[in-house]
């Protein structure tokens, strides 16, 4: 067996151990927005062959299609993290899937508690600058539709770090490749399960 071949049974043998032992278990990222939760979600479900599920596509979807800046407009915060709630509950009872939140999502309290009863939780953890640099070309963000984004971005890292570390795991979302980082999240949840 050549060594390529050699690590890609080695690889494949690893996203199948981690899939049995998630017994049908989510794994849900959790973080700040602009911390890479869809793009690595997506490439995450790839990898451990399940389905990738964005919670704010799902709610734009539960809401006839508004985004979730409309939703933040016409109805406001609290509105949307009560949709929000119920589509994340939703969501963990569907079975095995890599669900990528809101940004705000894991701030309540029953949402973490869902997750934590019901799948296996990883911070992407991001700083500032990062942050800002991946969001400042976004005008979806209904949170920095503002004087302050950066400052905006400040408090709410200072606000959530807290809640966010007590996810089961933690990788820091950096500007490295995307794979580097599902790479690490695979190895993360492999020592974990």
């Amino acid at each position: 067996m050549t060594e390529i071949a050699a690590r890609q049974q080695d690889s494949t043998t690893r996203e199948g151990d981690i899939v049995a032992a998630l017994h049908g278990r989510p794994v849900v990222l959790v973080g700040m927005m602009g911390s890479g939760k869809s793009t690595i979600g997506r490439r995450l479900g790839a990898r451990l062959h399940m389905p990738f599920l964005d919670a704010d596509h799902e709610i734009e979807i539960a809401h006839a299609g508004l985004t979730v800046s409309e939703i933040f407009a016409q109805h406001g915060e609290p509105y949307f993290r009560d949709g929000e709630a119920r589509v994340i509950a939703r969501l963990l009872d569907g079975g095995p899937a890599v669900i990528a939140t809101g940004g705000g999502a894991f701030m309540r309290e029953e949402t973490r508690d869902r997750v934590r009863a019901k799948a296996v939780s990883i911070w992407l953890k991001a700083d500032a600058e990062v942050i800002m640099k991946r969001v400042r070309r976004r005008s979806d963000r209904p949170l920095l539709q503002n004087a302050d984004p950066e400052g905006t971005v400040n408090r709410l890292l200072g606000e959530r770090e807290p809640i966010y570390g007590t996810a089961d795991l933690m990788i820091l979302s950096r500007d490295v490749p995307h794979d580097k980082i599902v790479d690490e999240c695979m190895e993360a949840l492999y020592a974990r399960l």
